[in-house]
């Protein structure tokens, strides 16, 4: 398999060369010449099947003989040592829980599968520049503390994180350097865009991203989509298909919803993909209107999806060939202001018993939207099955799950002591010399 530069396919890739190099040097990111089918046989075990075997079936499909079976077992068992429950919360509503892993967020599926493959195909020192809107960075620390011949450096929005994410990325020291920048998600990407492109950084240090530009983040994460739908076709009257499953995505750099379609491509039976944007909504608008236009960032209290301008949106752009019609006939775009989230944490609670974070409450309400354009007379079988994903544990966003709740988030044992650690981060403008500078003198 060769992956291809989306700007010039002419550029093509061995796998090795796109997970450490992660994108292309003047602009672009890669994707693989091909999306591999998985087998009939394979669908057909898909509700017995284990994660971690899905895992593994998968990625052998995806990669062929890059990377031996043992070493994707390997990587696989040591990434993947938790849970994804799918939980029922009515007929027809579920939610897949992705926070059970170290950090409690979704970044840990793709930060631990990317940072195995490192291991792999590692043979020189390189330095992992990771721009984060929270959870990534945490992930991406986690996955990479203390694993020789790598370095890694963080940037994250000064003031735009909350208190327990910032912990997360600040306090690991070691191999980890945390760069609080003054600017918003926009502008770290923005430098670590600057950063791939600059002549003097990639002649004196091997520089690679852990954030979903690099597909090896990204990839792991269609795993979840499948063990998710294996989960729900355990229900009788959702056994193989028959009925339709929507998925609903809270959507940020858009890497998330990336790995749910790539898993469509490979065979999984999703009907509908939903986009769940808060302010920043340049996607959903997109869906909406035929037409893209970035916007600066607005801070939100989802401050993971708090990207004016995402770069995994020119994957999908990719994936459909640009075609308006054909994106918007599987994915549906909604979006919802801070008061609406905190009305739907509310109405998770007060409903079902159910305590979300913020970005599953966005998720939650977009497919409520979606769902709510089914008349209630309609045959079950037509009606979907609905997915929202829960991507944090909400103990990470206790003030806002306590302000629209009143009830307090449960706060585990091990994110009490994470609370009392010392902040390490180093202050910095948003501007490239200033990164260089860090970078060079680590």
């Amino acid at each position: 398999m060769k992956y291809y530069n989306i700007n010039d396919q002419s550029e093509k890739v061995s796998l090795r060369e796109a997970v450490l190099k992660s994108s292309p040097n003047i602009s672009g990111l890669y994707m693989p010449e091909r999306i591999p089918q998985l087998p009939d046989a394979f669908f057909k075990e898909l509700p017995v099947l284990r994660l971690q075997e899905i895992a593994v079936e998968s990625s052998k499909a995806m990669f062929g003989d890059d990377v031996p079976t043992s070493e994707l077992e390997r990587i696989v068992s040591n990434a993947l040592n938790f849970d994804i429950p799918l939980r029922q919360l009515d007929e027809n509503l579920f939610v897949l829980e992705l926070f059970h892993g170290p950090t409690m967020a979704f970044k840990d599926v793709g930060a631990r599968f990317m940072a195995g493959l490192f291991e792999y195909f590692l043979q020189r020192d390189v330095v992992v520049l990771v721009a984060t809107s929270g959870d990534t960075g945490s992930a991406v620390a986690n996955a990479f503390y203390n694993r020789k011949g790598v370095r890694v450096v963080i940037l994250y929005p000064s003031g735009r994180v909350s208190e327990f994410q910032e912990k997360q990325i600040t306090t690991m020291g070691g191999n980890i350097t945390a760069l609080e920048v003054d600017g918003d998600f926009d502008d770290c990407q923005r430098l670590v865009k600057q950063a791939f492109s600059d002549a003097d950084i990639n002649s004196r240090i091997t520089l690679t991203s852990a954030n979903s530009i690099n597909f090896a983040r990204l990839f792991p994460q269609s795993f979840y989509y499948l063990y998710a739908v294996g989960q729900l076709w355990r229900q009788p009257d959702c056994f193989h298909g028959a009925r339709p499953v929507a998925i609903s995505v809270p959507s940020g750099n858009f890497g998330n919803l990336t790995a749910g379609l790539i898993a469509k491509r490979m065979g999984l039976s999703v009907s509908t993909f939903i986009v769940a944007n808060n302010l920043n909504h340049s996607v959903a608008d997109y869906l909406n209107e035929g037409h893209f236009e970035p916007r600066p960032t607005q801070h939100t209290i989802t401050n993971a999806m708090d990207v004016g301008n995402p770069s995994n949106f020119a994957r999908i752009l990719d994936l459909y060939k640009h075609s308006h019609r054909d994106i918007a006939s599987d994915i549906k775009g909604y979006w919802f202001t801070d008061v609406q989230t905190c009305e739907a944490l509310s109405e998770l609670q007060k409903k079902f018993g159910y305590q979300a974070d913020p970005h599953g409450a966005v998720a939650y309400l977009a497919l409520k939207n979606f769902m709510e354009e089914y008349p209630e007379n309609r045959p079950k079988r037509d009606k979907p099955a609905g997915i929202f994903l829960e991507t944090a544990h909400p103990a990470k966003f206790s003030d806002s799950v306590e302000m629209a709740t009143g009830k307090k988030a449960q706060i585990p044992a091990d994110m009490k002591v994470l609370m009392g650690l010392y902040k390490k981060s180093i202050k910095i403008s948003n501007n490239l010399e200033d990164l260089k500078k860090h970078i060079f003198h680590m």
